[in-house]
């Protein structure tokens, strides 16, 4: 039976989506149906579509008491909106119902774990937030929260771990049947770990052991972790908060990290080997996996930072998207990732210009958009002197521009917004290290109404950033310090 607050929350948004046009969200990104969007949750594949259901806030463009919003796609570009999933209305989840994953059960139907917050006031006035595991169960629309809620909570800690920083769980069958999941924790040294879990029947749970610890390496809490095979090696996501740079590898403040290595399932033992940053731009966090039919495993995350959120003025209708979905895969113990192939079924208008040599500033005839796929490869147009700088320049007008540059002799990529019309003193640079020889670089770029994404050298490094600059400035230019010499190709996403 659907509670008051969840029919409160599917009236309005029902309403409100009604007063946003489509040519002022994303087009081909998940955006918040209405209000705010942060961490993708429930991100799965369960009778004939992909599901996502989101942090979601209907009433405000800011963050509040966290329902789940929702929507499906059957391409992941193109998504239609389904009434919210879940809102804050039971007991454990008065406060709100956090993020977690989604899973389909023998019987057909769709389980949700998430984490349920309730906030315990003290006599003195502060306040403990209690984070436990819920469920809830369904058929792809409706969701009936368990009875027995929370399947987890703080007496299943091992000793010294955190009841207020226990979250953010995902779920996964193995192959004899059996359920496990994986529980962003703090331990007593105020770092994070991630715990695993096991279960049976997907409903009765019990700790199994701390996966793997932080120790203060990356970070503080580790939160939204995911766990999956790979190319016959094992990969752990998640999003560590309050981090310190580690040269160019990881950055300031919200971030996230991959480790890369072995899992014996038998002793359920991870073994690192590597790691990295999973994205080096200015806003990406939280993401999650998934499976797809034809065994590509699909990750989307937020498209933003939480250092950033005032980028946007409260007042717009809608805050919050999600980053383009991307195929992953592991070279040379790295992850590499590449926008979903699904999207060239969108390109039109394919415009080619090859072995442009030129050094100054250049526009190219048929290059420019805000809804745009774009592939670059830079080289020197003279093979015994390296440029000192290449830039693209696009969301562009007199006014205003978001760039990618490259400096050959550090082989550095910058990602800049700082002129992108934002009026606030938040980031507006990222810089990464990159692998180039002899000044060469590969570079793709999506771009949609509010976002840029950067593949660099076939997906080895990302970098994301959202910009709202007016939808007229669709200028692109090039730059070059020294000679260069470009092969273009571009298409609309249409």
């Amino acid at each position: 039976m659907t509670s008051q607050t969840l029919r409160e929350a599917r009236k309005y948004e029902e309403a409100s989506e009604k007063m946003i046009k489509k040519e002022n969200r994303p087009a081909f990104h998940l955006s918040a149906r209405t209000g705010w969007l942060n961490d993708p949750n429930g991100f799965s594949y369960y009778q004939g579509q992909y599901h996502m259901f989101y942090q979601y806030h209907p009433y405000n463009s800011y963050w509040g008491p966290m329902h789940w919003g929702h929507a499906v796609s059957s391409d992941l570009l193109h998504w239609t909106y389904l009434p919210a999933a879940l809102a804050p209305d039971d007991v454990h989840d008065r406060d709100g119902c956090f993020s977690g994953s989604a899973i389909e059960l023998p019987d057909g139907r769709q389980l949700l774990m998430y984490t349920g917050v309730l906030k315990m006031p003290h006599e003195n006035g502060g306040v403990t937030e209690l984070q436990t595991q819920c469920l809830a169960i369904g058929d792809g629309l409706d969701y009936e929260k368990y009875p027995q809620n929370p399947v987890l909570d703080a007496k299943d800690l091992p000793e010294g771990s955190s009841r207020q920083d226990f979250r953010d769980p995902k779920i996964w069958r193995k192959a004899d049947g059996s359920y496990r999941c994986i529980v962003g924790s703090r331990p007593a040294d105020g770092s994070g770990q991630i715990l695993l879990f096991a279960s049976q029947d997907a409903l009765h749970w019990e700790f199994e052991k701390i996966l793997i610890s932080n120790r203060d390496r990356f970070g503080k809490m580790w939160e939204c972790p995911d766990f999956f095979e790979l190319d016959g090696r094992w990969v752990l996501l998640t999003s560590p908060q309050d981090m310190l740079p580690k040269g160019f590898e990881y950055h300031n403040g919200n971030g996230t990290l991959c480790l890369i290595g072995d899992f014996d399932e038998e002793t359920d033992t991870f073994t690192e080997k590597q790691d990295q940053a999973i994205d080096y731009g200015i806003d990406f966090y939280a993401p999650q996996t998934v499976l797809a039919p034809d065994g590509r495993r699909i990750m989307i995350g937020w498209m933003q930072n939480w250092d950033t959120c005032s980028l946007r003025m409260p007042e717009q209708p809608w805050y919050g998207q999600m980053s383009i979905p991307r195929e992953l895969s592991i070279k040379n113990g790295r992850l590499f990732q590449q926008p979903i192939r699904e999207l060239e079924n969108m390109r039109q208008n394919k415009v080619v210009h090859e072995n442009v040599s030129f050094s100054g500033i250049i526009r190219l005839e048929g290059v420019k958009g805000r809804r745009a796929d774009l592939e670059l490869v830079i080289r020197p147009a003279d093979g015994e002197h390296i440029y000192q700088k290449f830039a693209v320049r696009f969301a562009q007008d007199k006014e205003y521009q978001t760039s990618i540059s490259f400096r050959p002799y550090e082989s550095i990529v910058k990602i800049d917004r700082k002129f992108s019309g934002s009026r606030k003193a938040i980031i507006h640079q990222r810089r990464c290290l990159v692998n180039s020889k002899n000044g060469q670089i590969k570079l793709r770029l999506i771009l949609d109404r509010f976002s840029a994404e950067i593949f660099i050298n076939d997906g080895e490094q990302v970098m994301t950033a959202t910009m709202y600059t007016d939808q007229t400035a669709d200028g692109i230019s090039f730059l070059a310090d020294g000679s260069v010499n470009m092969d273009v190709v571009k298409y609309d996403l249409v």
